[in-house]
Order: structure tokens, then C-alpha cells, then sequence
């Protein structure tokens, strides 16, 4: 497949992948010759549920698979902890929000306007998944979904589900999401995350009113160490903040009516 170039300013993951593993996050920049949507949409929007023309999607999606070389499959995310297993004739709308892939030349792919998006690969190359970490999924486990599911998929399935959680070496990548200065939430957040992990109070801040600023790549971080996975990527720094940069990314609170951005993990076809 010919291959578009990357734009300029796409995030691609700078992780020990293993070879053969391949990540990308998209941002409102358009690939050469692809046309962006109209406002308030705006630049490369890959969401179909979002009231932007269908065509500008399609034409979207298209140049995404023409930059990556792989099919990008993209869910029905509904806030959840279900991970849907990818193959070759999975078709686009599965309601998951998350994805995880044995097979080559299929992207599990995220989309997100703020949310967190959790990038994951098997140390041996032979599985990836992506999450779709909102705070709700994040509180419900959809990172320990993923992590679970990406380490049971493979040639050589662990003998029992207590393996599947630790024996075999997965690593991470997070991408940009609203950040730790402009995510605020009200107390039932907190009490979300701390019922079950009294250390994620850590990863909040209070504000006036009882409200809270919440730190979700910290809370990401913590559940990924507790699994045993090293974490590369979004450090909470303001380079990683979609609220605070909207002309770069997209940002649902930024900007309400808005298009997605998109991270997406593949094992590249033909790679031993």
C-alpha cells in the first residue's frame, strides 16, 4: 500500500516497542491533499457522531489508513470497560472502548477530545490494544481490560488467568488529554477512583466549591504500575493538554462542537 506522509506535528509514540510495532496519534492537521471539515468542525475530525458531513469523514478516514498503512477499526465507544478482539473482516462500529489485535495490517484505534487514549504492546510483538480512557472507564477498569486482553492474545496463551495479569511483558504509551490544570471535576469523581485506591487522592487537586482537578495521566500511571507496565509518553505537562492548546488538538470542553483525534496501534503487515 503507498503510504501519505505523516503530518508534521502527529504525535508517533517514542516507546520500546518491539519491532514491527507501530503507533500514531493524530492531531487537526490534515494529510497532504486531504481537505479539512468545515467549521466548527474543523482540520482532520474522524468522528462519524458528530454532525460533521459524512463525506468529509469518510475522506478522513481514508487518509488516516493511506498514512499508516493499515486499517484503522473504529468503535462505538460508550464510556465502558469492554475490549473488542480485531481480525482481518472486523467491521467499524463494534461498541467497545477498547480493541486488541493478533492480526497484521489492522490499527485498534481510539478516538478522543480530551479523553485518554492508552497505547499497548506485547514486548515479543505478537499483540497490541488500545484503551479509551475517560474518566469513567479509567475508574472502571478499562485499562486493566486492555492490559488482560492484550497479554492473553498470542501464540502462546498463558495456562491461567493469574499468568494472563503478570507473566508476560507489556508496555505503554499515553497520549494527550485535557490536563492536570484544566480537568475539573466534581467530589463523586474523586470518590470514583479513591472507594477502591485510596492512593489515587494523590491525583487530585481541590478547588472552590468542593470541586476537584484531576490528574488523569497520573491516575492512568498508577494503575499501569500496579500491572507491572512501564509508561512512556504524557507526562501531565502542558505540551500534553488538549484544553490548552485547541488549535492543535481537539477538545470537547474547549470547544463542544468538535471533531476527534484519533491514536492508533498495529502490528505492520509483513514484519516477521
Amino acid at each position: 500500500m503507498s503510504r501519505l506522509p505523516l503530518p508534521a506535528d502527529w504525535l508517533v509514540p517514542d516507546w520500546p516497542a518491539p519491532p514491527g510495532v507501530r503507533a500514531v496519534c493524530t492531531t487537526r492537521s490534515c494529510p497532504a491533499g486531504d481537505a479539512p471539515s468545515a467549521a466548527p468542525w474543523g482540520g482532520f475530525n474522524l468522528a462519524d457522531h458528530v454532525g460533521d458531513a459524512p463525506q468529509a469523514v469518510a475522506s478522513h478516514r481514508a487518509a488516516l489508513a493511506a498514512c499508516t498503512g493499515a486499517r484503522p477499526v473504529f468503535l462505538k465507544q460508550m464510556h465502558g470497560c469492554h475490549v473488542a478482539e480485531l481480525d482481518a473482516y472486523a467491521p467499524d462500529g463494534q461498541p467497545a472502548d477498547a480493541a486488541v489485535t493478533a492480526s497484521s495490517g489492522v490499527a485498534c484505534t481510539v478516538m478522543v477530545a480530551d479523553c485518554l487514549p492508552v497505547l499497548l504492546a506485547r514486548a515479543d510483538g505478537a499483540a497490541v490494544a488500545a484503551a479509551h480512557a475517560g474518566w469513567r472507564g479509567l475508574a472502571g477498569g478499562v485499562i486493566e481490560a486492555a492490559a488482560q486482553a492484550v497479554r492473553r492474545l498470542g501464540p502462546h496463551p498463558p495456562a491461567s488467568a493469574a499468568s494472563a495479569t503478570s507473566a508476560v511483558e507489556v508496555v505503554a504509551w499515553l497520549g494527550p488529554c485535557i490536563g492536570p490544570d484544566a480537568f475539573e471535576v466534581g467530589p463523586e469523581v474523586r470518590a470514583a477512583f479513591t472507594a477502591a485506591r485510596p492512593e489515587a487522592a494523590a491525583c487530585f487537586s481541590p478547588r472552590p466549591g468542593g470541586k476537584w482537578l484531576a490528574h488523569l495521566p497520573a491516575l492512568a500511571r498508577q494503575r499501569l504500575a500496579a500491572l507491572g507496565i512501564p509508561t512512556w509518553g504524557n507526562d501531565g505537562s502542558p505540551a500534553w493538554c488538549t484544553f490548552s492548546q485547541p488549535q492543535l488538538f481537539h477538545s470537547y470542553r474547549a470547544r463542544p462542537v468538535t471533531g476527534r483525534m484519533a491514536a492508533c496501534v498495529w502490528l505492520q503487515a509483513g514484519h516477521p
